[in-house]
């Protein structure tokens, strides 16, 4: 079973522990390895074996990156590598009463991913704070649906 690397941008911790619950129903639902790294230490390197990654990262102010999030996205940006043999999905959490900039944390990595060759698994997942329900339950659904969705492509059955 191929193993998910989850990795987080969060401000306030909420993207942080909905990734942790993902990751528990990710081992003890399905039986996949899954590892969560924070954005924070991390460089384009983090992509050079390859694989299947999950992105968790909120959305912060007028649509930017999280503080931890913005190294990694700005390296990528920069550096351009070949993430032609990346598989993702992204977990983006935003406030919908940011109308014109909702979600735009998730929206940035995914369209910088795929233009760096890497293949998005699934469609982007939208958290909404107005939406009353906690990211870790949102998060807790969604993966479910999308490991469901995407697990033959993920470990080639």
């Amino acid at each position: 079973m191929t193993p998910i690397t989850i990795l987080v941008g969060s401000m306030t911790g909420n993207t942080e522990f909905a990734a942790e619950d993902m990751q528990v129903v990710l081992r003890d639902e399905y039986g996949c390895e899954a590892r969560l790294l924070l954005m924070e230490d991390l460089g384009p390197q983090v992509f050079g074996k390859g694989g299947v990654f999950l992105i968790c990262v909120s959305t912060y102010g007028e649509g930017d990156l999280p503080e931890p999030a913005q190294a990694l996205y700005r390296a990528l940006a920069e550096q351009r590598p070949d993430l032609s043999r990346i598989r993702y999905g992204v977990f983006g959490l935003g406030d919908s009463n940011y109308r014109d900039t909702f979600n735009f944390g998730g929206k940035r990595f995914d369209e910088l991913l795929c233009a760096l060759g890497a293949t998005r698994l699934g469609e982007r997942a939208k958290h909404d704070a107005q939406s009353g329900i906690a990211p870790e339950e949102y998060g807790r659904d969604w993966i479910r649906a999308w490991y469901a969705n995407v697990r033959k492509l993920i470990n080639g059955v």
